[in-house]
């Protein structure tokens, strides 16, 4: 007779409830990371600004990034999904903190917001498709990592991520591509067609399995 115990399986942690709760966390965390630009671009200029706004932009990068993927164990698509769906789920939890503190105290200048007509219906599903994509790559990169044997590991999954999207803003700038310039804006837009680069590259090589 077989034993109907199963084992616990210790990655692609998916379960509903396992989700929400995260996406409740990485929302909350998105918007202190908004806040913080905020009082950074509103209280400092020049150099500092662009020194103490930077880090903070980068914590808040690697925090909707990696973490999903982390708290998913990402190893197969399950997992990767998994980090994605938490990831849109963030959203609508700080979208819901937007609309209901952010706006109406004017916390910050809504850029995104105001190039919509000031339309929440455009600036939302911006929001909507960074937030999904970011850890969408990111769990991808993690399960790439862990096939090859690799560790999960925040600087494993960013720093190629990070380099890409310098290079890419500079070759924007040099090549004067509208709107850009070198600025943390121009980074930030970078860093999506870089992550997208660092995914790829964490899919060559063989697997360990």
């Amino acid at each position: 007779m077989s034993s109907v115990a199963e084992t616990r399986r210790d990655y692609d942690f998916t379960a509903l409830s396992h989700v929400l709760r995260r996406a409740v966390v990485l929302g909350l965390v998105t918007a202190v990371v908004v806040v913080a630009l905020a009082f950074v671009t509103r209280l400092m200029d020049g150099i500092l600004e662009a020194a103490v706004g930077g880090v903070v932009l980068l914590f808040g990068l690697t925090a909707v990034t990696v973490l999903p993927g982390l708290w998913t164990r990402a190893r197969t698509i399950e997992g990767i999904a998994g980090a994605a769906g938490i990831g849109l789920a963030a959203t609508v939890v700080f979208l819901l903190v937007d609309v209901a503190l952010l706006q109406p105290l004017g916390v910050y200048t809504n850029r995104w917001r105001e190039i919509g007509g000031g339309s929440n219906w455009w600036y939302h599903p911006v929001w909507w498709m960074v937030g999904t994509f970011l850890p969408w790559m990111g769990a991808l990169i993690v399960a790439n990592r862990a096939r090859r044997g690799r560790a999960d590991s925040v600087g494993g999954v960013m720093g190629v991520a990070v380099v890409a999207a310098v290079v890419i803003a500079a070759i924007a700038v040099v090549a004067g591509f509208p709107g850009a310039g070198w600025n943390l804006s121009t980074f930030g837009v970078a860093f999506l067609p870089g992550l997208a680069v660092a995914a790829l590259i964490s899919s060559l090589g063989r697997s360990t399995a």
